[in-house]
C-alpha cells in the first residue's frame, strides 16, 4: 500500500452516538439485584428445578434451606445438599436438594442457588414465593443467560445458541446449536476480524507514516488479502443457507390421487395410526401434520386430501388446501398405487392444477407387495424425469429409500460437517453487510481511493464482525434476542 497525505481519518474509532454499547457498557447498566424463576419446563414431573441468580442469593439459602445432617455450618460450594425448603418462616414446603454455586465460576457468573424440588407446581410456585418474599424479583425471559453474556461468561453467539439447543428437534439440529454453544462461530469471527485488524494497520502505516521509510503491504497483496476474507465470509454464508432445514426445518405434502395409500404411508413412516384408513375414497378431506426425524433432519409430513373432481364441498375445500400446500412445499411426495393402471393423461390431470418441476416430485409407487399393473405409473413417471421409487406401506418395503431420497432432496446443497462454523440469521445479516463493505473496499482499492477512505470501510466491516461476538452491539438488538428466550433461561 503506498503512503500518502494523513488525513487522520483512517485509524479514528467509529463514535457515533448511541449507535452501539460495548459489553462493559451494558454491565454498568444492569441492576444489582437478585432473580428467581422456574427453570424446568412447565407441567408436572418428577423433579422441578428453582434458580436464583444475584448477590442475595447466599443469604437466601440460609434463610430457606434447613439441612438434614447434624452439625450442618451452611451450604458449601459445589455440593448437593439434603434438607428442607421452607418458606422462611418456618412452614415446610419440600423436601430438596441445594447446590450453591459462587460466582464468577456459575453459569451467570454471580452466586447461584438452584433447589432441586419434587416436580408439582404448587411445590414449585410456593418456592419461587419464598425467594420473592425475601427480596429477589422474578427474572425476565433469557435473564440468566443475558446476564451470564454481561458477565462475560460466554459471547453473544453463544448466548443465541442456548435458545438454539433448547429449541433443537434433532440430533442433528441440537449438534449445530452445540458446536455454536462451544464457541465455534465466534472463533472465525475473530479470526476473520484479525484478519481485517492486519489489514487495517497497513492502512494506518500509509497514512501515519507518509514520509518515513515504512514498508507497507503492496496494493496488489493487499487486494488479495481482503478478497481472501470475502471469500471466507462466503463460505460462512452458504453454510448458513445448508444449515436451514436443520434449523428450521423442512416440508414434504403427500399427494396423489384417491386411494393411492396416502394415509397408509403416512402411518408407515411416523410408525403409528395417525392417520385414518379406509377404502372409501375420499376419507382425507383436511390435510394432517407430522414431525418426522429423517437422520436428523426434522421435516413435517403432511397428508392432504386426495386430487380429484368432486361436487362435495368439503372435500373441494380439502383438494384446494392441498393444491395451496403443494405451490408451497419443497419436496411433493407424489403417491401412485403401482397396482392400477396410470398414464401420461392421469399425470397431467394430477399435477395440471399446480405446475411442479420434476425436481420437486419424488413418486411412491405404493402396493409393492401386490403384482404390479402392467400398463402402471412406473413408465409414465421415467417419460415425464420424475424420480421415483418403489414402497409398500403395508409391508414397509422401500420406506428407508424413500427417506433417504427424501433426505437428498432437502439437502442438495450438501451436509455440513460438525467442524464448519454455522451462522444464525442475525450473524448471517452482519455477515452479509461486511461482505459488502469489503467489496465497496476493493472497488475502491482498484480505482485508486485514498488509504484514509479505505479505513473507514475497514472499521465498518469490523464493528459488524464484533457484532457476531456481542463486543459492540446495540442495546435494542440485545433486548430482541434475550427476550425470545424461555424464562427460567
Amino acid at each position: 500500500m503506498t503512503p500518502k497525505a494523513r488525513s487522520g481519518a483512517a485509524c479514528a474509532r467509529s463514535s457515533t452516538p448511541g449507535r452501539a454499547r460495548t459489553r462493559e457498557d451494558a454491565v454498568a447498566g444492569v441492576n444489582n439485584d437478585t432473580i428467581v424463576a422456574v427453570v424446568t419446563p412447565p407441567g408436572r414431573g418428577g423433579v422441578g428445578i428453582v434458580r436464583v441468580s444475584g448477590p442475595a442469593a447466599r443469604e437466601l439459602g440460609g434463610k430457606l434451606f434447613l439441612s438434614r445432617r447434624p452439625g450442618f455450618s451452611g451450604l458449601k460450594p459445589y455440593r448437593l445438599h439434603h434438607g428442607i425448603l421452607t418458606d422462611g418462616t418456618g412452614r415446610h414446603l419440600d423436601d430438596v436438594l441445594a447446590a450453591f454455586i459462587p460466582g464468577p465460576g456459575s453459569y451467570t457468573g454471580e452466586d447461584v442457588l438452584e433447589f432441586n424440588c419434587h416436580g408439582s407446581p404448587a411445590i414449585l410456585r410456593a418456592a419461587v414465593a419464598a425467594c420473592l418474599s425475601l427480596g429477589a424479583r422474578h427474572a425476565r425471559p433469557g435473564e440468566f443467560t443475558k446476564r451470564a453474556f454481561l458477565a462475560g461468561r460466554m459471547d453473544l453467539s453463544q448466548a443465541q445458541a442456548v435458545a438454539e439447543l433448547v429449541a433443537a428437534d434433532t440430533t442433528a439440529s441440537s449438534g449445530l446449536a452445540l458446536a455454536r454453544l462451544e464457541g465455534l462461530m465466534a472463533r472465525r469471527a475473530v479470526e476473520l476480524r484479525s484478519a481485517l485488524e492486519a489489514l487495517r494497520v497497513q492502512i494506518c502505516l500509509a497514512v501515519d507514516f507518509p514520509e518515513d521509510e515504512v514498508e507497507c503491504m503492496p496494493p496488489d497483496a493487499f487486494l488479495e488479502s481482503v478478497r481472501e476474507v470475502m471469500a471466507s465470509i462466503r463460505v460462512l454464508i452458504d453454510a448458513h443457507g445448508r444449515a436451514a432445514p436443520f434449523r428450521e426445518g423442512a416440508m414434504a405434502v403427500l399427494t396423489g390421487p384417491v386411494n393411492a395409500g396416502k394415509s397408509s404411508l403416512l402411518n408407515a413412516l411416523v410408525g403409528r395410526e395417525r392417520a385414518i384408513v379406509c377404502d372409501v375414497p375420499g376419507t382425507t378431506r383436511d390435510f394432517l401434520e407430522e414431525q418426522l426425524d429423517l437422520d436428523g433432519l426434522p421435516v413435517r409430513l403432511v397428508d392432504t386430501a386426495g386430487l380429484r373432481r368432486t361436487d362435495d364441498p368439503v372435500e373441494r375445500e380439502g383438494v384446494a388446501r392441498c393444491l395451496e400446500l403443494v405451490r408451497q412445499c419443497r419436496a411433493v411426495v407424489l403417491v401412485l398405487d403401482g397396482a392400477a393402471p396410470f398414464d401420461r393423461s392421469g399425470l397431467e390431470e394430477l399435477l395440471g392444477p399446480v405446475p411442479l418441476e420434476a425436481s420437486r416430485v419424488l413418486a411412491a409407487i405404493n402396493k409393492a407387495d401386490l403384482p404390479p399393473a402392467a400398463d402402471g405409473p412406473a413408465s409414465v413417471l421415467e417419460g415425464a424425469g420424475m424420480e421415483s421409487v418403489s414402497v409398500s406401506a403395508r409391508t414397509g418395503q422401500g420406506l428407508d429409500e424413500l427417506c433417504a431420497r427424501l433426505r437428498r432432496r432437502f439437502l442438495s446443497g450438501g451436509a455440513i460437517p460438525d467442524s464448519e462454523p454455522v451462522p444464525n440469521d442475525r450473524e448471517k445479516a452482519l455477515l452479509a453487510d461486511a461482505l459488502d463493505e469489503l467489496g465497496a473496499l476493493a472497488a475502491d482499492l482498484e480505482a485508486g481511493v485514498p488509504p484514509d477512505l479505505l479505513g473507514v470501510r475497514l472499521e465498518t466491516a469490523c464493528a459488524l464482525l464484533d457484532g457476531i461476538t456481542g463486543a459492540i452491539t446495540p442495546q435494542a438488538v440485545l433486548d430482541a434476542i434475550f427476550d425470545g428466550f424461555c424464562i427460567g433461561k
